[in-house]
């Protein structure tokens, strides 16, 4: 099976990756630097203490890629992250207009429209990765957690992937393929967004923003927004691989908080692996892009579609945005939960 990655950090390396060592002729959209290192070295992933080393084609565009003559793939994989979507398809619109059936990897709600809206969705397969997998340098993927998965499910309701699943699962991916994306999706930003933006603004890790009393019950206040807004749009939380999404919820929704702290703090710790959260990641970086407008951001916006009150996920995503574009002064939040309490009070009145 020919297949292309285009956007092949951490998530889009990995699978490729391991497609490779499947056996699949794998070539991988990479910057200069990485296709150098990768070139020398191998692409090498580790994971429980093993470590299997690849040789995948590189190139390092678009225009590069499609320029051979064989440049024809059975299947395209999108890794970028979800900010990087939108220019990325104006590239492969130009070079491929007509592509094979294509598996998007964003995290985030809502996501996949433009990809539905340049190429339809009949041939689109949607992935939400639980497995936590970060890069150490550019030709190595480090596997933080191997007791979780891939989900898949078809962009049209009904249309199969049984190709995919099983192509992905004989590559060493655990994978389930499911019916309803926008279930997957939703679940997987239930899953996202704690302990993410909340540790970000602060510049605190999850553990320590768990530790205090107050942010543990914005952070319960979040979720249970998130909760409401999906019962209002009748999408169903599900359970994805390794992650018990729906004892979860209920947990938020019904137990304690002398119960439920722990449980959560727990979660954000062993979660994400070594892990630092995402969100933390982009804003440290100094990129000028966030993922919280496909998070907190997208469920702020689903929750006034519906009249569901979510100060907090208002919260999160306005201060987060304004701090990544430097409208807002990170020193004035860095280590003060009264400052982000503040700014929820002032969406709550």
């Amino acid at each position: 099976m020919k297949t292309l990655v285009y956007g092949a950090g951490a998530v889009g390396g990995y699978i490729g990756g391991r497609l490779c060592q499947a056996g699949h002729d794998v070539t991988l959209i990479v910057r200069e630097i990485t296709a150098k290192s990768i070139a020398e070295h191998g692409l090498s992933i580790v994971e429980d203490n093993e470590t299997v080393t690849v040789q995948p084609t590189l190139k390092t565009s678009v225009a590069q890629t499609f320029m051979d003559e064989d440049a024809q793939f059975d299947l395209i994989i999108m890794g970028m992250k979800a900010y990087d979507l939108t220019e990325a398809i104006d590239h492969l619109v130009a070079f491929c207009p007509e592509p094979p059936p294509i598996l998007t990897l964003q995290n985030g709600i809502d996501v996949e429209r433009p990809l539905i809206q340049q190429f339809g969705a009949d041939n689109l397969v949607i992935g939400a990765l639980t497995t936590p997998v970060s890069k150490p340098s550019h030709s190595q993927i480090l596997v933080e957690r191997a007791d979780r998965g891939l989900a898949i499910a078809p962009a049209v309701k009904g249309t199969s992937i049984t190709q995919w699943e099983y192509m992905l699962q004989e590559a060493k991916i655990p994978t389930n393929a499911l019916a309803d994306f926008q279930s997957m999706k939703w679940s997987k930003a239930f899953l996202n967004i704690i302990g993410n933006a909340t540790a970000a603004i602060l510049n605190r890790s999850p553990g320590a923003v768990y530790k205090v009393d107050s942010l543990f019950k914005l952070e319960k206040q979040m979720l249970l927004e998130t909760l409401a807004v999906m019962e209002a749009l009748k999408i169903k939380l599900i359970d994805l691989p390794g992650s018990p999404v729906m004892k979860l919820a209920w947990g938020v929704k019904r137990a304690p908080n002398i119960v439920l702290k722990p449980i959560l703090t727990n979660s954000v710790s062993k979660g994400r692996g070594d892990k630092r959260p995402s969100f933390q990641t982009d804003l440290m970086s100094g990129k000028g892009k966030t993922e919280v407008i496909f998070h907190n951001g997208a469920i702020a916006k689903a929750g006034r579609s519906k009249n569901i009150p979510t100060p907090v996920n208002m919260t999160l995503t306005t201060v987060l945005v304004g701090l990544t574009r430097e409208e807002l002064d990170w020193h004035d939040f860095d280590g003060k939960p009264g400052r982000l309490l503040a700014e929820v009070k002032r969406f709550e009145s």
